[in-house]
C-alpha cells in the first residue's frame, strides 16, 4: 500500500467513525504537499502502517499510554488554577496504548526533519541524544511537571517568548466565516456551559487548526466578556489510528481524558472531554508553539531534552512505565538515533510520491 492508498484506505475508515468536512480535508492534502515536515504532522496513520521498519526489539518494547502523534511542535502553554504558566505536551488526540519506544522515535523524528527544514540548528545525532536523555532523567526522577515560574529559566523565556500579542490574536479569530455546518445541541450546550456566569451572546466561527485533525469537526465560540473577549472550542475526538492499524485489537474506546488525568502534569482547568468531544480555551497564552515563533538565540539542547522529560511525565501516567529505565538499557546502541533516521527516510520518500504527479 502506497501513501495515497493509505491516506484514502485511513480517510475511508474516519469517515465511517465521525463526519468528515470534504473542504478542510482538501485544505490538510494542500499543506501534507507544502513540505515534509506539515506533510509529518498530518500522516500519524501512516507512521503507523511504517513502524515495524524499525525493527523487532524497539517495536515490541513496553507498552505505555503514549502520545502516538509526537512531535516537536506538539508542545505548548496554559494557565493552571493558579494563574502560573504551564509547558507540555498539548495534543492527545492519538492516545493509544503502544510501545514506549514510539513516543521517542517519532519526537525524534521530527526534529530530524525540522533540522533539515532548518527550523533547528543542531544535529539529528545530538537532537536524538537530548530527547533520549531527558526521558531517561525524567525517569529515574519519577517525573515532574514544567512550572514556568521559579524554575526552567530558559525554558520560561522561550514560552514568554512566544506568548502571541492579543491584538492580532483575536483579530485574526474575529476575521474568521461564521460556522455554516449545523452544531450538535448537546456541543451547543457544553459550549455555553464553558462560558462564565452570565453567559454572555456568542458567535460561531468556522476554524482551521492542525494538521492531523483537520478534516474534523471543531466548533469554535467567540465571546465579549466584562471589558474583553474570550473564546472556547469543541473539537471532534474518535479512535487512534494506531487502533485503525491494529484493529480489532487496536482498542476502540477513546483515551485522551485518561492520559490527561494519568500524566505527571499540572492540569488545564478549561481542557476536559465530554463523550467524543474535547473542550477547551482559546487564548494567546494557551497554544501551541511553533518553531518559527521561537528566538534565534536559544538552547536547543535543553529544550529537546524537556520534550524528552515530558514524554516521560505521560508514560509514568501508565503503571509500571518506570521500568522503561531498565528496558532502554536492553536496547542495541545508538537504537533512537537508527530507528529515526530509519523513519524520517520513510517519511521522506512518502512525502516525494505525494507530490509526484
Amino acid at each position: 500500500m502506497d501513501i495515497k492508498q493509505s491516506t484514502a484506505a485511513y480517510e475511508a475508515w474516519l469517515a465511517q467513525r465521525i463526519p468528515v468536512l470534504a473542504g478542510d480535508l482538501r485544505l490538510k492534502h494542500q499543506r501534507m504537499a507544502q513540505s515534509p515536515f506539515p506533510f509529518f504532522r498530518a500522516t500519524f496513520y501512516r507512521w503507523v502502517q511504517l513502524w515495524p521498519q524499525v525493527g523487532r526489539e524497539v517495536s515490541a518494547a513496553r507498552r505505555v499510554l503514549g502520545v502516538g502523534d509526537l512531535h516537536v511542535e506538539n508542545f505548548g502553554t496554559w494557565r493552571d488554577h493558579e494563574g502560573r504558566l504551564i509547558w507540555g505536551i498539548n495534543d492527545f488526540d492519538e492516545v493509544a496504548l503502544m510501545p514506549f519506544t514510539n513516543d521517542l522515535v517519532r519526537l525524534a523524528a521530527s526534529a530530524i526533519l525540522a533540522i533539515r527544514e532548518r527550523e533547528l540548528s543542531c544535529t539529528p545525532e545530538d537532537a536524538c541524544d537530548a530527547i533520549l536523555s531527558g526521558y531517561r532523567a525524567a525517569l529515574a526522577a519519577g517525573g515532574g511537571p514544567f512550572v514556568l515560574a521559579e524554575r526552567h529559566r530558559a525554558l520560561r523565556q522561550l514560552a514568554i517568548s512566544n506568548l502571541r500579542d492579543p491584538v492580532a490574536y483575536w483579530d485574526k479569530l474575529n476575521r474568521l466565516p461564521a460556522e455554516r455546518s449545523p452544531v450538535p445541541a448537546s456541543v451547543r450546550g457544553a459550549l455555553r456551559q464553558a462560558l462564565p456566569e452570565q453567559r454572555p451572546p456568542f458567535r460561531l466561527v468556522h476554524r482551521q487548526a492542525g494538521l492531523g485533525s483537520l478534516g474534523r469537526r471543531r466548533f469554535t465560540l467567540l465571546a465579549q466578556w466584562r471589558g474583553g473577549q474570550i473564546a472556547r472550542e469543541a473539537k471532534e475526538l474518535t479512535t487512534s489510528a494506531w487502533g485503525w492499524e491494529k484493529g480489532a485489537r487496536g482498542g476502540s474506546r477513546i483515551l485522551y481524558q485518561q492520559a490527561l488525568d494519568r500524566a505527571v502534569r499540572v492540569s488545564d482547568p478549561f481542557v476536559s472531554v465530554h463523550a467524543n468531544w474535547l473542550l477547551r480555551r482559546l487564548a494567546p497564552d494557551c497554544s501551541r508553539i511553533d518553531l518559527a515563533s521561537l528566538p534565534k538565540a536559544r538552547d536547543e539542547i535543553k529544550l529537546l531534552g524537556a520534550m524528552g522529560w515530558e514524554t516521560a511525565n505521560v508514560h509514568l501516567g501508565t503503571q509500571g512505565a518506570g521500568a522503561a529505565l531498565h528496558d532502554l538499557d536492553r536496547l542495541p546502541g545508538r537504537w533512537l538515533r537508527k530507528a529515526a533516521t530509519v523513519m524520517t527516510a520513510a517519511a521522506l520518500e512518502d512525502w516525494k510520491a505525494w507530490t509526484k504527479g
